[in-house]
């Protein structure tokens, strides 16, 4: 009897010795099952603790009884420390190009406790544009992947931007809107960021009822897993925008936005009118029913990008955009971009600062946090853009961000300055960037990124070597410095609209290189002497095609030049040589992208058709998708501004659209210079046609050469 209560008490006393550990385990499962997911090598050896409660998130490593110990203030904080040690004691890395994650046998012992305390209240990801550019057709699949690698890098707060469009139709439902008129407003879904945005309405579109239901379902899914992983969602907020027709339903103050290139502009409810709060306050009500109510944080930019704010009292619109986000949920955040001229001063003039964040958007380029004087005293984080419309390039000023981000957090300012954040407008491209900036969210000390990017290399390729060491010492001189201000990475002549006289690609783009190229070249060779000890390298492999296909895009440059000359100089023989040598650079390109899944043209036209439902959606999918990465939109001969601002150099697009474009340009100016009388070809209409004519997908992908092969034509 004795023996039995003294086991029942010890049963007792084991239970509450234990049960911490139970709650702190119902915590810490989601990051469980992402280890599970990810490394399941590791996941029967982690052990998760709650860390007691302070003013900042912090984790701890070690290893005890063979099992790697991870204490930690909360979920994001356990990811980030999982990561930790798959970066620095496994070398292992998860990216956006390509994941190094295979298993480590032994796991590496943390013999004395490491601790790691963040330097960022938020790490913030995601720009509205992210969305489209890279995201139009993610699945469940690619998001556990992204929500996955998210966590892991640190990021707690993040932009959800694809389940608006079931908000809107159920507002402007209650508004007694037609079911025409709504289809009308919202977009097709490789377009609703411009559309949240207030840049535009309907392009793309309609998107079937069915689309609209499985992204609120799949946002849903987010939302939730996110919430397992301590990431919060930024949803959009209510800032006045409303079709552009809103005034034939209301007799409220409505600002009409005029255009953004060809496109009409959604209009704006002045804030300031009675009717804003009644419209507001439908549009978060059909938030909370579908997305919860317990959202914190709220993204919104009126007048965006040249808004006509002509009859707003900028100051009373201000504040009560942010009244009535507070009404509906109490405690709220309002997030806007520091962008050009927003958040424009007078607008948060009589606001409650405390309840602002502002982003810092293009940090890499910009100061105004400094200018600004913090932004008029309000909390902010830098951000850095890194790239524009997903455009192929390498680029990246890794030492300007880790030195602003410094600057910003122990600058006069520093009392504002509340964490960091990736903005790109397309992340499929330079991860060693994002991984640079989120991580910075964790350093007190400035990080010195000639040490840091030895650690990257090797967590991304699994483990040291000579030559890329060497390699990636130059790549920070040269792709990965700072050339100067640019909107992206430096750009391809051979995917550029014909002309003679080209500048860019984009219209906002720029061809000059901001460093040295023969050097770069060097880098690239020295880079591809480690093939053979790392022929099953997924990162290696991706990272040798896109050094070697930027090798090929700065020889076009000076090949282009050529070409030129000798047309200026009616060099018939000249012409047709440089000619020809410019147009076996796009076969080139093609060949060496053709070697890897990642960079063709039909993966992402495959992506398309996977995240369509019905034939319908499938259909506009591929539509949505070849609009985007060619002539990007509308039809006006005048306003074609937009058309390659998201070129791709992908297999497939080398030579069936940028060859070929060129290929006619050439032809015309060979008649040019045999005096015949020619008319230069159609581009505008060209494009267009070409992209009906390659929406189905054609054939399977051709047999290329080993990329070994391949690199030996280019580096050698």
């Amino acid at each position: 009897m004795l023996h039995t209560n003294y086991l029942m008490k010890l049963t007792i006393h084991i239970f509450l010795l234990l049960l911490p550990c139970c709650l702190w385990a119902g915590e810490f499962d989601g990051v469980t099952q992402l280890a599970k997911r990810r490394v399941p090598w590791l996941a029967n050896n982690l052990v998760f603790a709650k860390m007691g409660a302070g003013s900042k998130e912090a984790f701890q490593l070690k290893t005890q009884n063979g099992k790697l110990v991870i204490t930690a203030t909360g979920p994001n904080a356990a990811a980030v420390a999982l990561n930790w040690y798959l970066k620095y004691y496994c070398h292992r890395s998860m990216s956006h190009m390509g994941d190094n994650l295979s298993p480590v046998d032994p796991l590496p012992v943390i013999k004395e406790t490491v601790t790691i305390d963040a330097a960022a209240q938020y790490r913030y990801a995601l720009n509205y544009c992210t969305y489209n550019y890279t995201m139009s057709f993610y699945n469940w699949s690619d998001w556990e992947h992204e929500l996955d690698w998210m966590a892991l890098n640190g990021v707690n707060l993040m932009l959800v931007a694809n389940g608006s469009e079931a908000i809107w139709q159920n507002v402007l439902r209650k508004l007694r809107y037609r079911e025409k008129e709504i289809t009308d407003f919202i977009t097709g879904p490789a377009y609703n960021a411009w559309w949240l945005m207030g840049n535009i309405e309907g392009w793309g579109g309609p998107m079937p009822q069915s689309q609209i239901d499985s992204r609120k379902v799949l946002v849903q899914k987010m939302i939730a897993r996110m919430q397992a992983l301590g990431i919060e969602p930024v949803m959009p907020g209510f800032y006045g925008m409303v079709p552009h027709d809103f005034n034939t339903k209301t007799t409220g103050h409505i600002i009409k936005q005029g255009n953004w290139g060809a496109f009409i502009r959604p209009a704006i409810l002045d804030p300031t009118d009675t009717a804003f709060s009644r419209v507001a306050g439908i549009f978060y009500e059909e938030t909370k029913k579908l997305y919860g109510k317990h959202i914190r944080f709220f993204s919104g930019d009126p007048f965006h990008e040249g808004g006509i704010t002509e009859g707003v009292d900028l100051r009373k619109a201000g504040a009560n955009i942010q009244k009535v986000m507070q009404q509906h949920f109490p405690g709220a955040i309002w997030v806007l971009q520091g962008w050009q001229d927003n958040p424009k001063k007078e607008l948060l003039a009589e606001t409650d600062k405390s309840s602002l964040l502002i982003q810092e958007l293009f940090g890499e380029n910009t100061n105004n946090w400094e200018t600004r004087n913090g932004y008029e005293s309000t909390p902010f984080i830098w951000c850095c853009v890194n790239n524009f419309g997903e455009r192929p390039g390498l680029n990246g000023k890794l030492e300007r961000y880790a030195g602003e981000v410094y600057r910003a957090a122990t600058g006069p300012y520093k009392e504002y300055m509340k964490g960091v954040g990736i903005m790109p407008e397309g992340i499929n491209n330079n991860p060693v960037s994002y991984d640079l900036v989120l991580e910075l969210g964790w350093h007190t000390q400035p990080v010195e990124t000639d040490k840091w990017i030895n650690d990257y290399a090797t967590a991304r390729y699994g483990k040291r070597n000579d030559n890329i060491t060497a390699a990636w010492k130059l790549f920070l001189q040269t792709i990965y410095s700072n050339p100067g201000y640019q909107e992206g990475p430096p750009e391809n002549v051979l995917c550029a609209r014909p002309a003679l006289e080209i500048r860019s690609v984009s219209s906002w783009g720029k061809l000059k290189k901001g460093y040295d190229t023969a050097l770069f070249v060097k880098a690239v060779q020295a880079f591809a002497k480690a093939a053979p000890a790392f022929g099953n390298s997924e990162t290696y492999k991706i990272d040798l095609i896109n050094f070697a296909r930027q090798v090929l895009a700065n020889r076009a440059d000076t090949v282009f030049a050529s070409m030129v000359s000798a047309y200026k100089e009616k060099n018939t023989t000249a012409f047709n040589t440089a000619a020809n040598a410019f147009l076996s650079l796009h076969t080139l390109t093609d060949e060496l992208l053709n070697t890897h899944a990642y960079y063709r043209l039909t993966s992402y036209q495959q992506q398309a058709l996977r995240s369509g439902y019905t034939a319908v959606e499938k259909k506009n999918n591929l539509h949505n998708a070849m609009m985007l990465i060619t002539y990007w939109g509308e039809n006006n001969p005048k306003e074609d501004y937009l058309h390659e601002y998201a070129y791709k150099e992908w297999a497939g697009m080398m030579t069936s659209f940028y060859q070929q474009r060129w290929m006619m340009y050439f032809d015309h100016l060979r008649n040019s210079l045999a005096g015949k009388i020619t008319t230069p070809p159609n581009f505008f209409a060209w494009e267009r046609e070409w992209v009906m004519q390659n929406e189905p997908i054609k054939g399977t992908v051709q047999p290329s050469p080993s990329l070994d092969k391949v690199i030996r034509k280019i580096v050698f």
